[in-house]
């Protein structure tokens, strides 16, 4: 395999703490320099950098881990921004709108979607995001999911069924009976094609009885559980997800002492979508209360076509330090390893050997330039597996 220097850098974030001489909790390192042998990382220091087949000079910079997008879906048609529009002139989000994608992605065909979810994928990588979970749920039939989770499949391994999204037209007025062929026909045909299984649980879209259901037919498929929560106001879905041990709570953007109790003594991540709550002029969570209590937390990008339609971890990163009270360490951390968690990955999200060669150089001298400076593009290269996918002009 090529051997790889990434040499020069200013400021290595590693968010290993166990790092030799590295500084808090991110293991920051000065005057560094990474190693990696084909998709892995075998080397972490500082000073001079052993020889390698190839060079990165990062100039000084600052590095990090490749930023891990927990909650996005990308394979989709059409857009909404004649929602949007309306919704700043004052109508307010709801959930029923995705069935306006819904009938976009049904008529679009299999080259369009994978088109468009390729697009958005390498916007993704020019945001510095290197892992990317996707989620199906505009199909809404066990064809249309089944084709959107493969498509998803072409670009991550982190694939999540998400036939629990909306009850579509065809089943109006009969949602238990959506859910149920929701986990008895659709299930089989987009098991095979996901990693996870996930459920809007909120008011206009399924309660908690049913994502229970939902959830514990894909638990017995063989798939890991995620959980859209507390979206829209107060509810049960935060409850739930920690009960059943899933992976994430996803929204999180309103919680109760209780909800927060019960995500600080469980291993459940409450992933926080502050691009969506900047899109929908919802209230921003509190991740303050939630990690001081000593919850998990993530940050992801939401990226879709009605509540968030950005791959920008930059700006939710922002949006997180300026409204959700998080230190700059707390929501880088948040939007690396943090992520990672959300996806029970110990791969991604650090910078340490053995882990998956994924570092973004920052165009800027310190990792806080990405709130200092909102809106600036400072991702200067993006390394993947090894592989330079993206480097600014």
């Amino acid at each position: 395999m090529t051997t790889t220097v990434v040499d020069h850098v200013g400021v290595l974030v590693t968010n290993d703490d166990t790092t030799s001489g590295g500084d808090g909790a991110l293991g920051i390192l000065t005057d560094a320099h990474v190693v990696f042998d084909g998709p892995s990382i075998v080397t972490v220091g500082t000073g001079r950098a052993p020889a390698a087949d190839q060079r990165i000079d990062a100039g000084g910079r600052c590095v990090l881990p490749g930023f891990v997008d927990s909650h996005t879906h990308v394979v989709f048609a059409g857009d909404r921004a004649s929602e949007f529009a309306s919704r700043m002139a004052g109508r307010p989000y709801e959930a029923g709108g995705i069935n306006v994608t819904v009938g976009a992605t049904r008529a679009a065909s299999d080259a369009t979607l994978r088109s468009l979810a390729a697009a958005r994928r390498d916007e993704g990588r020019r945001a510095g995001i290197t892992t990317i979970e996707i989620k199906s749920g505009y199909g809404l039939t066990a064809t249309d999911e089944a084709r959107c989770l493969r498509i998803a499949g072409e670009l991550t391994g982190e694939t999540t069924f998400l036939g629990a999204h909306v009850v579509p037209p065809e089943f109006a007025d009969r949602a238990d009976d959506y859910v149920e062929h929701v986990c008895r026909e659709m299930l089989p045909a987009c098991a095979p094609h996901a990693r996870w299984i996930d459920a809007f649980c909120e008011t206009g879209a399924f309660d908690a009885d049913q994502c229970r259901a939902v959830l514990d037919a894909g638990r017995a498929a063989g798939l890991g559980l995620r959980l859209h929560a507390n979206q829209l106001g107060p509810g049960p879905g935060v409850a739930l997800a920690v009960e059943m041990e899933c992976a994430s709570a996803d929204h999180c953007t309103y919680l109760t002492d209780a909800d927060v109790a019960a995500l600080a003594g469980g291993s459940t991540v409450a992933t926080f979508l502050p691009a969506t709550d900047f899109s929908t002029r919802q209230p921003y969570p509190d991740a303050r209360r939630v990690i001081d209590a000593g919850g998990k937390v993530a940050i992801a990008t939401n990226c879709n076509p009605g509540s968030s339609y950005t791959t920008s971890m930059s700006f939710c990163i922002a949006l997180a330090v300026r409204d959700m009270h998080m230190t700059p360490e707390e929501a880088i951390a948040a939007a690396t390893v943090g992520g990672a968690t959300a996806l029970r990955r110990d791969d991604v999200g650090r910078i340490r050997p053995g882990s998956r060669a994924d570092l973004v150089i920052l165009d800027a001298p310190s990792f806080t330039h990405l709130v200092y400076r909102p809106g600036v593009p400072l991702i200067a290269t993006t390394i993947e597996a090894g592989e330079v996918v993206w480097q600014s002009p």
